[in-house]
Parts: C-alpha cells; structure tokens; sequence
C-alpha cells in the first residue's frame, strides 16, 4: 500500500468516505512505514498510536452507518511539535518543556479534530524554532528523504520530512522567517505561509506554556501558522479549516477569504523577481527556476520582469529589525543581558546579522514604532505593485538543501556560486513577504543535477491566498508537481 501514502488528503478523505479504505487500515499504513522509515529519518519524534486507532475504529463505525465527522473524516496525520495537542507532550524541542502536558488542543488543532482529523504523532522542530536546521537536544537532528546528509530545512523541518517521505497526510508548521517555505522546498513539497493574523496562534510555543491560560493568545507580530502537503489541492483544503480569528473576537468577527483572482492559469499577469545582488541564488535553483518560468511562458502565462518598487536591501534590514523584537521577546535573561551589554559596542552602520539581531532585540519601542512605519510605506508599495500584477515570483531560498552543519551559528556559511555568502541569507527572499504580512506559497518545480528538489515561491496580495495557492495547483501540470524521494517512494 505504498501508492496510498502519496496520495493526497483530498483523495484519501474520499476513499474513506466511499468506504475504498478504512481509517484504520489507512493509520496502520502510516505505523508500519514509521517503523520501517522513520528510524532513518527521524521526522516524527513522539506517537500516541493507540489513541489514534481508538478514533481511527470511531471513524470507521461512524462511516458505516452513514456519519460524516467533516471534510477531514478518519483522516491520521501529525503536528508539528511546537502545537499543543490534547493527550501528547509539546515541547517545541526543548529540554526544559520536555515534560509540558497541554491542557487543551491549540484552536487550529481543534478545527482539524473537529473536522475529523486523527492526530498520531509529533513532528520534529529546532529549539523553539529559531533555526533553518531541524535539531535539538531532546530530540536529535532530522534528516532530508532525499539526502541524509543534509536538513530538511527548519524550523518545520520535521513536518515537512514526514509529508515527502509519506509518513502523513498533510502537516500544520509555523513562519516567522521561512519556516513554512525553506523546508517545502528543501523536501519538495507544497507549503503555504499565510496572510499574517487569519490562522489563530493561541497554543503555539513560544510563548512559554502557562503563560496565557485562558482563551486569551497572543498573535506576536509577524509569525504565522500555515499548512504543509504533497498538493496544492490539500493547502487549500486545509486553510479552508484553520482560517479564522483567535476565540475572543469570534463574538464579533468572521474571516471570509476573496477567491482567486483568475480563473485560468494563462489569465494570470505575474511578475518576476528571480535574483538580487544582496541575496544572490545559485545557479542550481535560478536554472530550475528560469526553467520554470519559461515553460509558464510557453504555456500563455502573461509573466513580466517587474517587482514592487522596494529594494531588497531596505526590506531586509526592516524584517531583520522586526524579526528580532519578536524573537528577543523570547530569550532567555542571560542571553537578553548579554544583548544588553554589547549596546555600547554596537555601530549603526554595521551590517552583520549578529549586530543586526542584538539592535533588534534590545530597540526602544520607539524604534519598533519607527520601523512600523516603514514597513506600512513598504506594504503600499506591494499593494500598488498588486494593482497591475496578480503575483509575483521569487526563489523560496537563495540554495538547495543544505548539509547538515551544527556549528555555532555565526560561523557557518552558505556556498553559493562556488563563493561563501553569509548563513542568514537563507532567509533573506522569505522576509519579502512576511515583513509585509503577505501570503506566499512554495510549489515544487524541479530538481538540480544533484537529484534535489526547488520550489518557487509565489507571492499574493494581502488576504488573496487562495490566488497565490490557485497558481500553484495550475501550475502543477507545467512543472510537475510532487516527485517522492527515491528511496521513500
């Protein structure tokens, strides 16, 4: 039953419904391939499969006398571990959370159990996920199905491993840096970083467990939960059920997402935006890329090299100072007083990220205000650019999966174009968008001669995500879509 893991959740909830496959034939596919692969891989990092076949027997029996539970029905699948799932430890790899029992499912988990869903595992994350690599302390480091030496990227890293390799259907991750979208195209898949504020974070760590107790969360500027999976079909179906607003404004607010703009792939205006000299791409992703971009063409897609009147460089260093008042929120005192003590050393014309981070997690709210300000000017731009384009298309990440490398993390660099670029430009075509809350998502659209996979990422007008998910499913007959690793398939 290999060929049923690839399949997608859309089919898959439909193959239950018309009784094809039961729920617990379908989980105990997923067992048996986590205990043959999962060793190797290390993807998935706890399990509650007896729990899971109780509700997998539920959904069957329900299915056989006519019950439909949602448009998840019987459906196993994992969570990242940074979520709080009812009866499953989170501990968003942290030692210190490593005995952390929610009290109740996070409000996304809860659509999707409410919709059916059978939750069997917990993926795999950098600590409290502030890395671009997928390891940890408690739970070891995960490995990329279609290169063991190298990261399935991070921080969802672990979620993204586990829906390449079939180990589950679909997976929910969170972005505040790429966190979604370095690891669907390091493992090529699908990957949908959200419109910021319209999936709930409530029962996303951090903040520390325990910290809001009640219904209260908090959405802390620019992260956001967002959806993984092998088709763009399956974004959709699964941001059709985790859109909505934190449980406090539910009394007095409704999320109804636009459609997508255009009917027909070739009716779509897209610009372009494949390279820059401040975040150059290796030649390896931009030859998949252009490629991409050519066969879009051919096909009839209206494709200009045009972008928003932004530069790179100013955007960068505003998501950088964004960034960074959320993440040094987090840190631990010593580390903060550390920050702290390095103030009076610190230039404002120094441009390493190391400077940039202890600026940015230790500004006056003055400075956040100012940067605020600076991002809105740069959201009307992009919304100016959306008044003549219905996309845009830009690299996912300036590399190709990388090796495995735990280091200290200002000393490790990236290789590109045979020349040493720093390691936080991982991240530098990711900020584009989440600086300015827009919705992005990542399609697979080929592989490098080295047998590895790239996505392209495609940028939305804010709030228009079911556009930017729409190009990605048309575009998937052009481009090809999902490949399974080779040794997973």
């Amino acid at each position: 039953m290999a060929d049923i893991v690839f399949k997608s959740a859309v089919e898959l909830t439909r193959m239950i419904r018309e009784k094809e496959i039961t729920s617990t034939e379908l989980l105990d596919c997923y067992i048996q391939r986590y205990e043959r692969l999962n060793p190797k891989l290390n993807a998935i990092i706890t399990t509650a499969f007896d729990q899971a076949r109780e509700s997998a027997e539920k959904a069957d029996r329900a299915t056989s006398i006519g019950e439909n539970w949602g448009l998840l029905h019987g459906l196993p699948m994992t969570i990242k571990d940074n979520i709080e799932v009812l009866g499953m430890p989170c501990s968003a790899g942290s030692k210190d959370l490593e005995h952390h029992q929610p009290l109740r499912n996070a409000p996304l988990v809860q659509k999707l159990v409410d919709a059916g869903a059978i939750i069997f595992g917990k993926t795999n994350l950098p600590t409290f996920g502030a890395d671009f690599q997928t390891y940890n302390p408690l739970h070891g480091t995960t490995n990329n199905p279609w290169d063991m030496n190298r990261t399935p990227g991070g921080s969802s890293g672990g979620s993204a491993a586990s829906v390449a390799a079939g180990l589950t259907a679909v997976e929910i991750g969170n972005d505040i840096g790429g966190s979604i979208r370095h690891p669907a195209n390091f493992c090529g898949i699908y990957g949908h970083k959200s419109t910021f504020g319209i999936v709930p974070h409530h029962g996303t760590l951090p903040p520390i467990p325990g910290l809001f107790n009640g219904d209260y969360g908090i959405n802390t500027d620019i992260v956001v939960n967002g959806p993984l999976a092998r088709s763009a079909e399956d974004l959709q179906l699964m941001m059709d059920l985790i859109v909505g607003p934190e449980i406090p404004d539910r009394k007095a607010w409704k999320i109804q997402l636009p459609p997508a703009r255009k009917k027909a792939l070739k009716d779509y205006k897209i610009g372009l935006w494949l390279d820059d000299p401040i975040c150059p791409v290796d030649s390896a992703v931009g030859d998949c890329l252009q490629n991409a971009v050519d066969a879009l063409a051919e096909a009839g897609v209206t494709i200009e090299d045009k972008r928003p009147d932004v530069g790179f460089e100013e955007s960068y260093r505003i998501f950088i100072q964004l960034l960074n008042a959320v993440m040094g929120a987090g840190a631990e005192p010593e580390v903060f007083q550390r920050w702290l003590d390095r103030e009076p050393q610190l230039s404002p014309d120094d441009t390493q990220y190391q400077s940039l981070q202890t600026q940015g997690a230790i500004q006056r709210h003055r400075d956040w205000l100012l940067a605020d300000s600076r991002r809105q000017l740069l959201r009307e731009k992009w919304a100016d650019f959306f008044q003549e384009f219905d996309a845009l298309l830009c690299p996912a990440t300036c590399v190709v999966a990388i090796p495995h490398d735990h280091s200290a993390w200002f000393k490790r660099t990236l290789t590109i174009n045979e020349r040493e670029e720093p390691y936080t430009n991982v991240m530098g075509w990711a900020g584009l968008s989440n600086v300015v809350f827009l919705p992005s998502t990542i399609a697979p659209v080929g592989l490098t001669p080295q047998n590895l996979p790239v996505g392209i990422q495609i940028v939305a007008p804010y709030l228009e995500d079911r556009t930017s998910i729409h190009i990605a499913q048309l575009m998937t007959d052009i481009c090809g879509g999902f490949i399974p690793p080779p040794d997973f398939s």
